[in-house]
């Protein structure tokens, strides 16, 4: 199935999506660590709950990591996920001079994109967010979802890895609906195309799907 057919009939079946300013990249990049393993409620609920409790960033920075993970209890994994976010927080700061990563507009986005994964902690996924819902930056993050329903459709092969697909992926968007191939593709994954189950007789994909189960 060819990617533009997919856009075309997703957007038929979601609507048509543009991007909207207004998220900070620092709370992208904590929402995302908080988000990995997880689901967006407890995500959710751990992030208010980390800011509630600290009020900013820079105390969360300045936080013991115990204070930090019982901030976070909600969030899952949330032991390892305080080490990384007092990590990211101490180093970007250390380098910046501030919590701030306003400084990745004046790059592209293959600068960009390597400053955030040499950050601890920082994969593609969550680096790709942060340019994405941070900076709008056209960078394709592909979660589960995407990785799934992708497979499926035959737009990357089978034993292509995520890390290489978040490449094969951008390469076959137009820059123009990166955004809305992201979100309407994880709202497929959730609504349609199930890990366990897939609803293949209500997809709005199936006629091109290569994995059809009915």
């Amino acid at each position: 199935m060819i990617i533009e057919e997919v856009i075309k009939l997703l957007e038929q079946e979601y609507g048509s999506l543009e991007w909207q300013p207004g998220k900070e990249p620092i709370d992208v990049l904590i929402g995302t660590i908080l988000s990995q393993n997880t689901s967006d409620v407890n995500s959710g609920r751990a992030f208010d709950s980390l800011l509630s409790a600290f009020g900013s960033w820079e105390d969360v920075a300045s936080a013991p990591v115990e204070h930090i993970a019982q901030a976070i209890k909600s969030g899952g994994l949330f032991r390892i996920k305080a080490v990384r976010i007092k990590q990211v927080l101490n180093r970007i700061e250390e380098e910046q001079g501030s919590l701030s990563l306003n400084f990745l507009s004046l790059m592209n986005i293959s600068e960009a994109k390597n400053y955030l994964l040499s950050l601890p902690g920082v994969g593609l996924k969550t680096a790709s967010c942060i340019l994405l819902f941070g900076m709008g930056k056209l960078c394709l993050p592909v979660d589960t979802h995407i990785f799934r329903v992708a497979r499926r459709l035959g737009l990357i092969a089978s034993g292509i890895s995520i890390e290489k697909a978040h490449n094969l992926l951008q390469e076959q968007v137009p820059p123009s609906k990166v955004y809305q191939f992201h979100l309407h593709m994880i709202e497929h994954g959730r609504q349609v195309c199930h890990a366990r189950q897939p609803r293949c007789g209500e997809c709005v994909l199936k006629k091109g799907c290569p994995s059809l189960l009915v």
